[in-house]
């Protein structure tokens, strides 16, 4: 593929809701503009995108995939979103890359969560919106019906630019609106027939078309509202300029399992989408921190940001980037901007899904990657020693669901901990820890789906074999009234004997752990062995009496005793603490204590009381609501942390994907005598099970 300079280069994401049908739009692009021989299906397993074992096994997306074709001397480099959103990590990958998020919608379903959250990202972004409908081929789409939803949520900003002709339910052709050409297909083939009358309705989204490309010049709007008919290179201004500052989304339509109308949506790429040009150029910081403007050109300052990364066990690490500006080559000496350590590029290489092709360089505004680099991650710039400059990174979503994480064979605990390190590499959502109190490797992940990849993952790519289960609740015991206790260790066999004799007072008390207190008159227990008393509590305090859960807020004072001038020694005195321990705290009025957290979910208006309803479900107590902005509410409750397990699965059902929550730790409380009762007797089921 030859090189082409940022003028004419686009770099579009197709993002949108899963099964919208954006790998297969993907497929009929890179068809037409011959950059595939064969036009795949994703029901086939053989599409060009998803080239990944996962996706081929489970026939949908799970991570970016990236693919450039040329299209009149233009080079498109598409960026495939996965459109699950257990994958949204892919989503912010692609709009990073991205000048134009192509919104990709099912003429079937029409508006749709993905759809919704992808205009949002994007609009965040600042980053150009073109929505395609596409699956108009099959027999329930509603083209019309798909563009009225699309007005009611986002007004004049939705703009008709191509439009079926629709008889009896089915598409006899494709009217390009801003051209008045129509175009008809078959067997893959377009041929311009005559105008056909289009009747009210596409009278009205023509005028929906003129009302956008009007909104953006003052002139154009002088002339809307005068009645004056707009030329087609007006309107091609317009739509350009609109779709450059965000104010218009320019929608196209066709079939991507036929390739219908998908050349239309090419020509409507390249006459209206920004190039590189006007979108690689960003805002870097340099090395004092201060701003620096960069325009696409391969002469500038070289910065570049890696976008993804993909870590194999056999063929490396190969990390995907953009370049900013300047350009990479082979052999460059760049360094990481996070790090500030060299890196060496051997070589440079295009992207085409899931293989690569040399080439000498990547130039500004392009997409491209590299090998083997070292300490580099997702979001870190690449740039020149002389001049180092650091782009803005990538955000991605938290982890929202957490399951333990077991070998199915033992021995294999650092098989796991080795791979579940490298898909972090290829997936920042993904994260891991070890639970020193409930001795299990904790994974966490946005959902059911990514979890079960990482465990097939983890089997296919590093050969270790792993279960999932619900992760253990962190527990913790105290006391609730004080006693006095005495501990005595005695033992003769022989030569030196052994004796410990305390009396210990065992109070509640605030604290995370254990205050240990001295109030020993007359030397009955000499001061050289209150430390041996102290270390035998500590060491008691991590296994409590009601289920073996560490115990907090314990305060004991050591204020009589005893000792034997030759057979008293630090580990009598030590055992005789635990002495007092075991025999004190069934007296105490043991409690268990359960973690709770905070819980802060933010939830359409119309899906509060749901929520609402299922929080109290899970014993947690509703503290408040917040008002948010696009008619959403915050509600805030606490909830034990036992109850949070599948929170985020129910939460993604009751609000069709829209709601999103964070959950921190805050405090213990007493646990309810009936869940008190439950955890104990698992606990001894489980003792003696061992």
């Amino acid at each position: 593929m030859k090189q082409y300079g940022a003028k004419n280069i686009k770099n579009v994401a197709l993002v949108g809701h899963g099964g919208s049908g954006k790998t297969s739009l993907a497929e009929a692009m890179l068809f037409l503009a011959g950059a595939s021989d064969r036009l795949g299906k994703v029901t086939d397993s053989n599409t060009v995108m998803d080239f990944d074992p996962e996706e081929k096994k489970r026939k949908a997306s799970v991570s970016t995939a990236v693919a450039p074709l040329e299209w009149k001397e233009h080079k498109i480099n598409i960026i495939d979103a996965p459109g699950l959103f257990d994958f949204a990590s892919g989503v912010n990958e692609a709009l990073r890359a991205a000048e134009t998020a192509l919104i990709v919608l099912s003429g079937k379903s029409g508006l749709n969560v993905g759809a919704e959250k992808a205009y949002k990202a994007a609009s965040a972004r600042g980053i150009a919106k073109m929505f395609f409908i596409g699956k108009l081929d099959s027999e329930n789409a509603d083209y019309f019906k798909t563009v009225a939803s699309l007005t009611e949520k986002y007004g004049t900003a939705i703009c008709p630019v191509i439009v079926p002709y629709v008889v009896d339910r089915v598409v006899k052709c494709y009217v390009n609106l801003a051209t008045e050409k129509a175009y008809e297909y078959k067997n893959g083939k377009a041929a311009e027939v005559a105008l056909p009358d289009l009747g009210s309705r596409y009278e009205e989204m023509h005028n929906l078309l003129c009302e956008s490309v009007a909104s953006v010049d003052e002139e154009l709007m002088e002339k809307f509202f005068g009645g004056e008919a707009f030329t087609a290179e007006e309107i091609l201004k317009g739509l350009s300029e609109g779709v450059a500052s965000g104010d218009i989304a320019p929608v196209y339509c066709g079939a991507g399992l036929s390739t219908d109308a998908v050349d239309l949506l090419l020509d409507g790429i390249v006459k209206i989408a920004p190039a590189a040009a006007e979108g690689a150029g960003e805002t870097a910081k340099d090395a004092t921190g201060k701003e620096v403007k960069l325009t696409a050109e391969d002469n500038g300052p070289l910065a570049a940001i890696v976008f993804k990364t993909i870590a194999d066990p056999f063929v490396g690490k190969l990390s995907y980037f953009k370049v900013a500006s300047g350009k990479l080559s082979a052999d460059s000496h760049v360094i990481n901007a996070r790090t500030g350590e060299n890196e060496r590029i051997n070589k440079v290489m295009i992207i085409k899904a899931g293989k690569q092709e040399e080439t000498p360089y990547i130039g500004a505004g392009d997409i491209g990657a590299v090998a083997k680099l070292g300490d580099v991650a997702t979001g870190d710039t690449l740039t020149d020693p002389s001049k180092p400059l650091t782009l803005e990174g990538i955000s991605f979503p938290d982890p929202s669901l957490s399951m333990a994480m077991y070998p199915k064979a033992k021995g294999d605990e650092e098989k796991i901990a080795s791979g579940l390190a490298r898909l972090m590499e290829e997936d920042p959502s993904i994260s891991y820890v070890q639970n020193v109190e409930t001795h299990e490797l904790v994974v966490s992940g946005l959902g059911e789906q990514h979890l079960d990849v990482v465990v097939s993952k983890l089997k296919s790519k590093f050969g270790v074999e792993v279960i999932l289960s619900i992760p253990k609740v962190a527990y913790r015991e105290t006391i609730r009234k004080s006693v006095k206790v005495q501990g005595r260790h005695k033992k003769q066999s022989g030569g030196h004997g052994q004796f410990g004799d305390v009396w210990i007072e065992f109070s509640p008390c605030d604290s995370d752990s254990l205050v240990f207190e001295t109030k020993v008159v007359g030397g009955a227990v000499p001061k050289g062995f209150f430390p041996a008393v102290e270390k035998g509590l500590h060491e008691c305090i991590h296994k409590g009496v009601l289920a073996g859960y560490p115990v907090v807020g314990l305060n004991a004072v050591l204020y009589d005793g005893s000792y034997h001038p030759v057979d008293s020694s630090e580990m009598s005195f030590k055992l005789a603490a635990a002495v007092a321990y075991k025999t004190g705290l069934p007296q105490a009025s043991p409690t268990l204590l359960e973690p709770i957290g905070t819980l802060k979910a933010l939830v359409p208006d119309e899906m509060m009381g749901d929520i609402m309803g299922d929080v109290n479900k899970r014993r947690g107590r509703v503290l408040g609501m917040n008002p948010m902005e696009d008619r959403y509410q915050e509600v805030v409750a606490e909830v034990p942390m036992a109850e949070m397990g599948d929170f985020s699965i129910t939460l993604r059902s009751l609000t069709q994907g829209r709601g999103s929550f964070s959950f921190k730790f805050e405090r213990y409380d007493d646990a309810p005598p009936a869940v008190a009762q439950k955890v104990i007797d698992e606990a001894k089921r489980s003792e003696e099970s061992a």
